[in-house]
């Protein structure tokens, strides 16, 4: 370029633009000074009149997108740096791995909003319960709908995968009032249909009977209702055999611990509780949320190293016993730690909105959440429950649920049930109980109000 062109020009757009926002006498010295001479008459000028301001607004604008790439650039920086350094064939560390955008799957097809999903134990399937009435059955390795389950009259609230020992079923909840078991291996046959609760029923799940050799597999099932109550009920029998009452109010959210010993329960009466499965008491009850309670997980034993840090103990639990720890996700934005004796352990604060659903990474690291705010966050046990990362827009909408794949099973002696497979048994031995690790799956499932059901894949 010559300089002295370039330089002419832009004397001419500045001379155009006094002149035409009125500054005549500026113009006609830089006129004169800068040697423009008679030809630049105001014909001339007028062509020359905007181009000073669009070029301004051109560098504005570069400048804010060059602002962005280096933010940009930053973030991806700071994400290569704190990335787990990948071998040679460029396998993930399962214990350290978490989602990110964008999903390897999204699952679209419910008419209305997704609810809760859940996972096969041993075949790639998931379920997807929504407020249209309906489950699907989804293949999530293919991300194809397998089969659309009807049955309920009413939203289905809740769904959950397992049962006896090789006969895994499928339990669905619903605010018509019923609980129905579906037959995975039937083509999704309802073979019972569990009614009882006086309100919708808001949540449920298979509780592990933590047996030698089948440790994830057992008869029983415990469901939350908006009738203040949980249900134990008998899957083989379709008999209730304990109604549990102690919450005041709407019971939204419940889960066994891995060993089916202890329940956690909440909802809105902001106070969970830690129930004992076998006798239905209450041992502890948590006090210090300040709104109705979404969601409730136990804290696996490999977590329990971190958390006991936290806490301040001087040696943690054995990794063996169960409930020690637990997270509570509440529509005060806050997520709560807490050991079973009631002791708050860690506030968790940085959702924006209201907490849908909980889960501990399996390697007992991290615990992830999601929200009303559309993300993902990804707490780092071992640094104090630090959010390091969060996924955005994981949905359109909502996120109402979250669940993490079970365990690749360890192939153990079944009597040819496949649904004999269990973690930590290897050759058919119990290896012991601290050494319990499965293969870890990295893949999560999320459902949303957007409809759709994601797949987040390692």
């Amino acid at each position: 370029m010559n300089p002295g062109v370039d330089a002419e020009e832009l004397h001419k757009s500045i001379v155009a633009y006094l002149a035409s926002v009125g500054l005549s006498h500026s113009a006609a010295s830089l006129k004169e000074e800068s040697n423009l001479g008679p030809q630049f008459d105001e014909a001339t000028a007028k062509k020359y009149e905007g181009l000073l301001e669009k070029k301004w607004t051109s560098v504005v604008r570069l400048q804010k997108k060059i602002m962005d790439l280096e933010a940009r650039n930053t973030a991806l920086q700071h994400e290569i740096d704190t990335a787990t350094p990948l071998s040679s064939n460029r396998k993930v560390d399962p214990a350290t791995w978490l989602p990110r955008s964008p999903a390897r799957h999204t699952l679209q097809g419910h008419r209305l909003p997704v609810t809760s999903i859940a996972f096969h134990p041993i075949f790639s399937s998931l379920a997807s319960a929504s407020e249209d009435t309906t489950i699907k059955i989804w293949d999530w390795e293919l991300g194809e709908l397998e089969r659309t389950v009807k049955g309920h009259t009413k939203p289905v609230l809740d769904v959950d995968f397992g049962g006896p020992r090789g006969g895994t079923l499928l339990a669905s909840c619903s605010s018509d009032l019923t609980i129905k078991l579906w037959d995975p291996s039937d083509e999704y046959k309802n073979i019972r249909t569990l009614p009882g609760h006086d309100h919708s029923i808001s949540s449920l799940r298979f509780i592990p009977s933590g047996a030698a050799g089948s440790p994830l597999s057992g008869n029983l099932l415990v469901s939350a209702s908006r009738d203040k109550t949980l249900r134990i009920w008998d899957v083989t029998t379709g008999y209730c055999l304990k109604t549990l009452k102690g919450h005041t109010d709407w019971v939204r959210a419940v889960t066994p611990s891995m060993d089916g010993r202890w329940l956690l329960t909440a909802g809105n009466d902001q106070v969970p509780r830690l129930w004992d499965a076998s006798s239905g008491e209450v041992k502890t009850t948590f006090l210090g949320h300040e709104h109705v309670i979404e969601c409730v997980a136990f804290a696996p034993g490999t977590s329990y190293h971190h958390l006991a840090a936290i806490a301040g103990y001087k040696k943690p639990p054995p990794a063996s016993s169960s409930g020690e720890f637990l997270a509570t996700g509440s529509r005060d934005k806050i997520i709560k730690i807490w050991d079973n004796r009631g002791t708050l352990v860690k506030n968790l604060i940085g959702h924006d909105n209201w907490i849908r659903g909980l889960v501990f990474h399996p390697a007992g690291k991290y615990l992830l959440s999601v929200s009303d705010d559309k993300t993902i966050r990804c707490w780092d046990l071992s640094q104090e429950c630090k959010c390091v990362k969060t996924v955005d827009d994981s949905h359109g909408h909502f996120v109402s649920s979250i669940r993490w794949a079970p365990d690749v099973p360890v192939q153990a002696h079944t009597n040819g049930e496949t649904n004999g497979l269990v973690n930590g048994l290897v050759n058919g031995n119990v290896k012991k109980k601290d050494d319990i690790v499965g293969k870890i799956r990295c893949i999560i499932a999320t459902g949303s109000v957007d409809l759709n059901v994601r797949i987040f894949a390692g």
